[in-house]
């Protein structure tokens, strides 16, 4: 892309009414617009990152063998009376509205029960199973205080994934497959060795759920990390039958804030007795289905990223999300002559590059760049381009900025 083909600015300045770091920064770098609390509206950089974390969370879902869909936001009284959860005393997060004609309808804040009353076409026999079928969808939850920005929202991007099985042998099987996928999707988002799987409440369907949360100091909860075993233990839970049940004593674990990331519920035959999902075994007898749920957040995750990857300068984007590889700077005649070729040929090649093509002072180019959090930035200059070199800066690590040939900038940005 080119800077000048976006209709977005930057800013200086923080919007007042955010207390937030993370909706502070992707505010002013332009990556966000936030519509009222706790709902912002992504633009082209923004959508970008989030664009990529939701395709890396979806690598790693089709790979446990998960199947893509889109379920609908609008629901229908008698799915979730079924189940119980219609009243707003029993789910307090509604958000509802009504038809013309006056049926009264809901906002979706999650699916199991939607998602169990579409499987009831597809599954009437123990051929049927196991299937994990999973969506990435806007979720929308009345939330009574929405200060930490993108990290809790009204309106949010949620990717949840539910599990059918025969059994409950058979959905062991895949919790810990997809508790290894979620591990997966944490290291490649660079939160692998601050992110923590944690026992905690299973409420009504199990001795324990499982949260995935991420060590921040702006983070809402308390945590036990076992350092040894890559394990935490929720606030909530923090008892001696629990540290019994999983070995550990008190003084072997440091109390910790942090940002919970991800859940997996065990959920059983919950949803499944509510609204009658059966399938035939194979000598006949009709049984439940045994279920499970399985959510990440999406723009929850860009939240924290922007609020843990940042210094005083902006944003300091992971390479593997960030909405472009390089920033192309370009300075003096001869430099955009040169930068517009190069342009073209990284893009020919596969590298994202965002291409700060305007009639703008240097040095306010270089301070976008660094506010973008954009993980190289490149620049060439007219006198760059008659020494034959190009400058080259990691927005991360070694900050030194560097003078390097055609093949050696190819390198450094990986390509041969």
């Amino acid at each position: 892309m080119r800077i000048s083909n976006i209709f977005t600015k930057t800013s200086k300045t923080s919007p007042a009414d955010e207390v937030s770091k993370n909706a502070q920064l992707l505010i002013r770098a332009g990556f966000v617009y936030k519509e009222m609390a706790g709902v912002y509206v992504y633009l082209p950089l923004g959508k970008r990152v989030l664009d990529n974390i939701i395709q890396i969370v979806r690598e790693e879902m089709n790979a446990v063998g998960g199947n893509e869909i889109s379920l609908t936001a609008l629901q229908q009284k008698d799915t979730w009376e079924t189940s119980g959860r219609w009243s707003d005393e029993v789910m307090d997060v509604w958000f509802k509205t009504k038809l013309a004609n006056g049926t009264e309808l809901g906002l979706a804040p999650t699916h199991e029960e939607p998602m169990t009353k579409l499987m009831k076409n597809f599954i009437s026999s123990y051929k049927d199973l196991p299937v994990y079928p999973y969506q990435f969808q806007i979720k929308f939850r009345n939330e009574l205080r929405s200060k930490s920005g993108l990290m809790r929202g009204r309106e949010f991007w949620m990717k949840d994934l539910y599990s059918f099985s025969r059994n409950q042998q058979e959905h062991d099987e895949f919790y810990e497959k997809i508790t290894d996928a979620y591990h997966k999707v944490y290291e490649r988002l660079g939160l692998g060795n601050l992110t923590y799987k944690t026992f905690a409440s299973g409420g009504s369907f199990a001795k324990y759920s499982h949260e995935f949360q991420t060590l921040s100091d702006v983070g809402e909860d308390i945590i036990y990390v076992h350092e040894g075993k890559r394990i935490a233990i929720n606030e909530e839970v923090y008892t001696d039958e629990v540290l019994a049940d999983l070995g550990v004593e008190r003084s072997e674990l440091i109390e910790k804030k942090a940002v919970e990331v991800g859940n997996i519920f065990t959920l059983g035959t919950k949803f499944s007795d509510a609204l009658d999902l059966e399938y035939t075994d194979e000598s006949g007898a009709r049984k439940k289905v045994f279920m499970g749920s399985y959510g990440i957040g999406p723009s929850r995750l860009m939240g924290l990223i922007a609020e843990h990857f940042a210094d005083e300068r902006g944003l300091v984007w992971p390479e593997s999300i960030a909405p472009a590889k390089v920033y192309l700077v370009s300075i003096g005649e001869k430099g955009a002559q040169a930068a517009d070729e190069l342009y073209d040929e990284l893009q020919s090649r596969g590298v994202e590059v965002l291409y700060d093509d305007r009639n703008e002072r240097p040095g306010a180019k270089f301070a976008d760049s660094e506010l973008m959090g954009i993980p190289y930035t490149l620049t060439v200059s007219d006198r760059l381009v008659e020494a034959g070199q190009f400058e080259l800066k990691a927005r991360s690590g070694d900050t030194e900025a560097k003078l390097l040939t055609r093949d050696e900038l190819f390198a450094s940005i990986g390509l041969s």
